[in-house]
């Protein structure tokens, strides 16, 4: 691989903490630390994405090239560092975070000159581990490989993941909180991004009064990540604000459309450029539940339950908001731009559900129409992913009972199977009033509602095999993922199995996932 192209503009751009220090600690009036990787002895390849490694250029993998997947052995041309950043976790102010499990290798540039970070997640302690160990386990790694390009290839904005390795030791986890830690395989994911850069960073120097780190760091962001922006001054500021705002409200409706739970929405995990970040305790829907939570650290409030994922975008925006005040210096301009999040969102979202649908436009009756599909999906127990499917072979001749009682999680009783009925009615009515054809309609829910997505329970089934030196399932994912909406592997297309109803890691995960 090109490892020689890797650079590290950031730590040339900020102050930092160059003493390579690992102790956890505070590190005021910087954005960095500089640290080393851990080292490990008897690293062992799982997975690594050749598609992506030459789309940013760095190349064909060679066997020697194993020691970069984890962090060992590392050129000159290569300084790790660790960033500082602060954040709201669960609604309560944190302070300092930073990188606590993430080590990052700096940027490369592409011959197209797209810049891309490269960051090992698992590598070991870095200044701000908060007195954990800086280590990943399987499950957790897995997770975020496979998943990053799963959410990729159903086109929802994303971090991506370039490789998954063992490190060959055994990391000690206590999986549920529960005071029983175990040991558990240690892994090593490489995921990549255009930045890594999140609403923290930005809290942190609001935080220290650090003024002129703060302007640096949004000049530096809007330079490198928002070239659209051509104002100067303070307009180039609040340009910017509105930009992350229509970003944020957009990633929000993809979360929605392809039934995606984050799980832990801390404004340390929400991303400056509106990426999904940080796949820690998230989930696919599988029954339709607007407050489904995956995250057992969530319960009971369920602040980052899927039906919350708006608002809580939007309280997230105003704590950026808030940070940013120093430099924008505009309370109205910030808070009209975020009392119009609300509107833009809902507005999105009912133009998305119109097209999973197949509705031509959004019409004024619309918005009732989808609030009772939502009452029917939860009354009903149906599976968010496979009732859209199922619209698709809708016909005069498709018996109701027999097709929706597969994708169903509960029993469809007469009465229940009244009010399906009567909602089909009126779905084919208002399919009717359409101004396109149905073939036309069905091509925009094809493109809208993914035949496949990764849920837990594969997830977990894929873990378990791969624990056990397998990796059939993780290939058969891969492959899957890669066209989610296409049917590849009918098995895959189907509900969750009830034996899978509460297993931890299936329906209910920790922040230690």
């Amino acid at each position: 691989m090109n490892i020689e192209r890797i650079s590290q503009p950031f730590i040339k751009k900020f102050p930092g903490d160059f003493s390579n220090n690992p102790m956890q600690r505070n590190t005021p009036k910087v954005l960095f630390s500089t640290i080393a990787p851990a080292g490990f002895d008897k690293p062992q390849l799982i997975a690594f994405n050749k598609t992506l490694s030459e789309e940013i250029g760095l190349g064909n993998f060679d066997e020697k090239d194993l020691d970069f997947l984890v962090g060992n052995n590392l050129p000159d041309n290569i300084q790790t560092y660790a960033t500082a950043y602060a954040g709201h976790q669960f609604g309560n102010w944190a302070g300092q975070l930073g990188d606590g499990r993430a080590i990052l290798a700096g940027e490369i540039t592409n011959d197209s000159g797209k810049r891309t970070e490269i960051q090992w997640k698992g590598a070991g302690a870095t200044p701000y581990s908060r007195h954990a160990d800086g280590r990943a386990v399987l499950r957790s790694s897995v997770r975020e490989y496979l998943m990053s390009e799963a959410m990729f290839h159903l086109g929802v904005p994303t971090t991506r993941a370039l490789s998954l390795a063992f490190t060959g030791e055994d990391v000690v986890r206590d999986i549920m909180y529960s005071g029983n830690p175990q040991l558990e395989k240690g892994a090593v994911v490489i995921r990549t991004a255009e930045s890594f850069l999140r609403f923290g960073h930005f809290e942190l120097m609001s935080a220290q009064q650090e003024y002129k780190n703060l302007e640096n760091l949004l000049d530096f962001t809007i330079e490198n990540y928002y070239p659209e922006i051509t104002a100067s001054g303070i307009q180039k500021y609040k340009a910017f604000f509105e930009s992350i705002c229509t970003r944020t409200a957009d990633l929000m409706v993809e979360w929605f459309r392809v039934g995606f739970v984050h799980g832990v929405m801390n404004t340390d995990n929400m991303s400056i450029l509106g990426l999904t970040i940080d796949y820690g305790p998230y989930s696919m829907m599988d029954e339709y539940d607007l407050n489904f939570t995956p995250n057992t650290t969530d319960l009971p409030g369920r602040r980052y339950a899927f039906g919350k994922q708006g608002q809580i975008s939007q309280w997230n925006l105003w704590q950026l908001a808030n940070a940013l005040h120093p430099l924008i210096k505009d309370e109205k301009f910030l808070e009209d731009t975020l009392n119009r999040y609300g509107n833009y969102f809902w507005e999105a979202h009912d133009k998305m559900l119109c097209r999973k649908f197949g509705f031509d436009e959004l019409r004024k009756d619309d918005e009732d129409f989808f609030t009772n599909w939502q009452g029917l999906m939860q009354e009903l127990e149906l599976d968010h992913t496979l009732f859209f499917n199922q619209l698709e072979k809708l016909s005069s001749e498709t018996d109701l009972k027999a097709a929706f009682s597969d994708i169903s999680y509960s029993v469809l009783n007469e009465e229940k199977l009244g009010k399906l009925k009567n909602f089909i009615e009126s779905y084919k009515s208002r399919l009717n009033s359409n101004t396109i054809s149905r073939e036309e309609s069905l091509q925009m829910m094809a493109k809208s509602n993914p035949k496949f997505i990764l849920r837990n329970y594969l997830l977990y089934e894929c873990i378990e095999e791969i624990n056990h030196g397998k990796t059939e399932m993780l290939n058969k994912l891969t492959q899957a993922l890669e066209t989610p909406y296409e049917e590849l592997f009918p098995e895959f297309s189907a509900k969750r199995p009830p034996e899978y109803d509460d297993t931890a890691g299936c329906s209910t995960l920790s922040c230690s996932s």
